[in-house]
C-alpha cells in the first residue's frame, strides 16, 4: 500500500523535495499528439504562470522545474519558519489571492466590524490555511486541479487529467538537491527536445541564463523573488536570505558536464572549477555522474548520505527505504535501517 504523503515529508530532515505529476492515459500537457494532430504547447506556459503565482503565495521556493509533454518536474523548498512569521491578516490575504474564501473573511479584510465570535472564527480559519501555506500537498492539489480544469475545459470533456496523485522523494543532503537540480533542468536534453541548456524551452536553467542576460540585478531580484530560489553568492542577495548551498557558475559548469554525458559521449577529466565545486559538495565526480544521470530516475522515496537516510528513516517510521543498496554504493558507506 501507497504510504499517506503525510509519512513522507520530513521537515526535520529536509525542506528540499523532487515532485512529479504526470498525466493520464494519453492525454497532453503539452507538445504534439500524434493521434489528433493537435499541438498543447501552449499549455507550458499555463503551468510556469500557475507556478509562479503559486510561489508568491506559498511559503515553498522553487529550486527548478522542467515542463515535458505529458509530465511536469519541480524541485522545491518548503520555509515553514517564513510561514510562521506571516500574521494571520497576511495569511488570509495570500490565501484570497489563490481563492475567494468564505463572506466572513473577505468582510474582514475589506475593514468590517466583526463580533468577537466571528473574530474567533477568522483566526481559525488563519489557522488552518497557515498549515496549507507550507504543505507541498495543498501546493501540488492547487497546481494540478487549476492546470485539469483549464485542460478539460480547453478539450470539452471532464474526468481525470492527472495520472493519480503527485510522486515526491526527499532530498536529504547538499548533493542530492544540486543533482537533482541537474537531472530536471537536463530532462529536455535527454529527451531529445533541446540541444543546449539555453534551448530547453519551459526550464528554470533557461530562466536563469535568460535573466543573467536580459535583467540587470535589480530587476533580476524583483523578477525571481520567491519564484526561483537564488544561489549562494549570487550579487544582489544579502548573506541571510535563503539560498542554493552552491555558487550559480558551480552549478553552471556541472550542468554543462553533465549534459555532455547524457548526450552518450565519454567522461572528460573534471576542470579545477569543478574540483573545488564538487569538493564542497563533499563527493568526486563519478559519484556526481551516477547521482544526476541515474538515481533520479529511479522509485526513491530518498536521496542522500546514508546517516541522513538513517535520521530519514527513523523520522517516518520506516525500518528501510527503496534504492538504499544503491545510495551506498554511490556513497560508500554502509546502510542498514533503524
Amino acid at each position: 500500500m501507497t504510504a499517506p504523503r503525510s509519512a513522507q515529508i520530513s521537515l526535520v530532515d529536509t525542506p528540499y523535495y523532487h515532485c512529479i505529476a504526470r498525466c493520464v492515459r494519453r492525454a497532453f500537457l503539452c507538445g504534439n499528439d500524434r493521434y489528433t494532430g493537435r499541438n498543447f504547447n501552449h499549455r507550458r506556459q499555463w503551468l510556469v504562470d500557475r507556478i509562479r503565482r503559486q510561489a508568491s503565495v506559498f511559503g515553498i521556493d522553487v529550486c527548478a522545474y522542467a515542463v515535458m509533454g505529458n509530465h511536469y518536474h519541480l524541485v522545491l523548498r518548503v520555509d515553514k519558519q517564513f510561514v510562521s512569521a506571516l500574521d494571520d491578516v497576511e495569511v488570509l490575504k495570500r490565501w484570497t489571492r489563490l481563492f475567494r474564501g468564505p463572506l466572513l473573511v473577505r468582510r474582514y479584510l475589506d475593514g468590517f466590524s466583526l463580533s468577537g465570535t466571528e473574530m474567533e472564527t477568522v483566526g481559525e480559519i488563519a489557522t488552518v490555511w497557515r498549515r496549507r501555506l507550507h504543505d507541498i500537498s495543498w501546493f501540488m492539489r492547487c497546481l494540478n486541479e487549476y492546470i485539469a480544469r483549464r485542460a478539460n475545459a480547453e478539450d470539452e470533456c471532464s474526468g481525470r487529467f492527472w495520472e493519480g496523485r503527485f510522486k515526491s522523494r526527499a532530498l536529504l543532503d547538499d548533493a542530492a538537491v544540486l543533482s537533482c537540480m541537474a537531472y530536471v533542468d537536463l530532462n529536455p536534453i535527454r529527451a531529445g527536445m533541446a540541444r543546449s541548456l539555453s534551448d530547453s524551452d519551459f526550464t528554470s536553467i533557461q530562466e536563469r541564463l535568460r535573466d543573467l542576460r536580459v535583467y540587470d540585478r535589480r530587476k533580476r531580484r524583483q523578477q525571481n523573488e520567491r519564484f526561483l530560489l537564488p544561489f549562494k553568492g549570487n550579487d544582489g542577495f544579502h548573506q541571510n536570505e535563503t539560498t542554493i548551498p552552491l555558487a550559480f557558475q558551480g552549478y553552471l559548469g556541472l550542468l554543462k558536464s553533465t549534459a555532455y554525458l547524457s548526450r552518450g559521449n565519454s567522461p572528460r577529466p573534471a576542470g579545477r572549477q569543478q574540483e573545488e565545486t564538487l569538493h564542497e559538495m563533499g563527493i568526486s565526480l563519478p559519484q556526481w555522474s551516477a547521482l544526476s544521470l541515474e538515481t533520479h530516475s529511479l522509485s526513491l522515496q530518498a536521496i542522500g548520505n546514508l546517516n541522513r537516510l538513517r535520521s530519514y528513516c527513523r523520522s517516518t517510521g520506516r525500518k528501510w527505504v527503496a534504492g538504499a543498496c544503491r545510495l551506498k554504493v554511490i556513497y560508500g558507506q554502509g546502510f542498514r535501517g533503524s
